[in-house]
């Protein structure tokens, strides 16, 4: 048995930097352009180069996203965009297009090509096929089972890799193959841009009755039409293993770094415990309890153990579940005055009871009893966004632990 990746998402060079703090063996992430999160923000060239820089220094390798289905008007674009990035040590690509394929080994002839869920390969023999173009890796579908991920395994040359979410949002698209939010508002999702109309609430009017509305599956919490689940494999990584998965993939580019932090931790942690000793592994219930602290929908394990036609698909919310606010990262820590400096996230009062966690998986509760600002003048409350404060620590902690409260 190989070792298992931890691949995890980066939004931004922040998000970047706190994915390795809590544990990433490799990041993903997109640029400005050409990447299918648009939404995300992205890396400009000089912070790719920075964020790759910054990680091949921590030993984590950096897979960039240039997974679009590009239209005529790309081409050219594109070729700009790899001039630009061409002497940036990238370990991968991320790609569905073999349009994009091929001027990327143009450019660059000797790093991994990725072939993204996007592509939709489903059986062994496409896979075969994709080997044959130069694919080291394939991120596969999510539509797929564990046994026929373990019957492309089979099939497939020693050398190919095989890379599959673990968790995060779903699509109820094919594998994000999507057209209803370019249909609807003129976002195309297979260039990056998605709307995600599946998250809207919809009411059936009749045509003769204006503003005389009948609910589609809907109660008090909303209507249902388009739900999903949030995938979450944590208790499952042997099964994963065992199909011939080697990289366990984490959505979430456009989630928070508050986010990042317990999804990545609680991975890293299941990851470690199942190869210290796979014949016995257990999920620790404290990793799970600690995630849930993050917003999240109700988890399922997505097509792994079976099709929807087999298990059923209406669920009843797509609500997401928000126990905890996220109040602030800690930037620096003087552990001979015992204070910490703290980048305010959300309002924090005096007589606040709040956890920090931190890398390490400690987890300590205090009330703050004393708070300065930046210039060491003692404050009530801290509400403004990113404000910097001061705060007595009653137990150690460190550069980016997270400080959160019970909402």
């Amino acid at each position: 048995m190989g070792k298992i990746e931890l691949l995890a998402p980066a939004g931004d060079p922040e998000k970047l930097k706190i994915a390795i703090a809590y544990g990433a063996d490799a990041v993903y992430f997109g640029g400005k352009l050409f990447s299918l999160r648009a939404g995300a923000g992205g890396f400009s060239v000089p912070e790719i180069r920075d964020a790759v820089n910054y990680a091949h220094e921590r030993n984590v390798r950096c897979h960039l996203t240039l997974n679009i289905y590009a239209r005529n008007e790309d081409i050219l674009p594109l070729r700009g965009y790899l001039e630009s990035i061409k002497d940036i040590p990238l370990d991968a690509f991320i790609v569905s297009d073999p349009a994009v394929i091929r001027m990327i080994r143009e450019y660059f002839p000797d790093t991994d090509l990725h072939l993204s869920t996007q592509a939709n390969t489903t059986n062994w023999l496409s896979a075969g096929f994709w080997h044959d173009q130069g694919i080291k890796r394939l991120v596969l579908a999510r539509e797929l089972s564990l046994s026929e991920i373990a019957e492309i395994r089979e099939h497939i040359p020693e050398d190919m890799e095989l890379e599959a979410f673990a968790h995060g949002a779903m699509c109820i698209s094919y594998s994000g193959r999507c057209l209803l939010s370019n249909f609807m508002t003129g976002r195309d999702a297979n260039r990056g841009a998605c709307a995600h109309p599946c998250r809207y609430k919809y009411r059936l009017e009749e045509e003769k009755r204006p503003g005389e509305y009948w609910p589609v599956e809907e109660d008090g919490r909303g209507t249902y039409i388009f739900n999903s689940k949030d995938l979450c494999m944590l208790e499952h990584i042997p099964d994963m293993a065992k199909a011939g998965i080697t990289s366990l993939k984490l959505e979430g580019r456009m989630k928070s770094i508050f986010y990042v932090a317990h999804v990545v931790h609680a991975y890293r942690q299941a990851i470690d415990a199942y190869e210290k000793d796979p014949e016995h592994f257990s999920a620790d219930p404290s990793w799970m309890n600690e995630m849930l602290k993050a917003s999240h929908r109700e988890f399922c394990t997505g097509f792994y153990y079976g099709r929807p036609e087999e298990k059923g698909q209406n669920y009843e919310s797509s609500s997401y579940t928000r126990d905890y606010a996220f109040l602030g990262l800690v930037l620096d820590y003087d552990p001979s005055a015992r204070e910490a400096v703290i980048e305010q996230r959300n309002k924090i009062v005096l007589g606040d009871t709040v956890e920090f966690f931190g890398p390490d998986g400690v987890v300590f509760t205090q009330t703050i009893r004393e708070m300065k600002d930046e210039e060491g003048n003692s404050i009530e409350a801290a509400p403004h966004p990113r404000q910097i404060i001061k705060i007595p620590m009653e137990h150690p902690a460190g550069k980016n632990w997270m400080m959160r409260k019970e909402q």
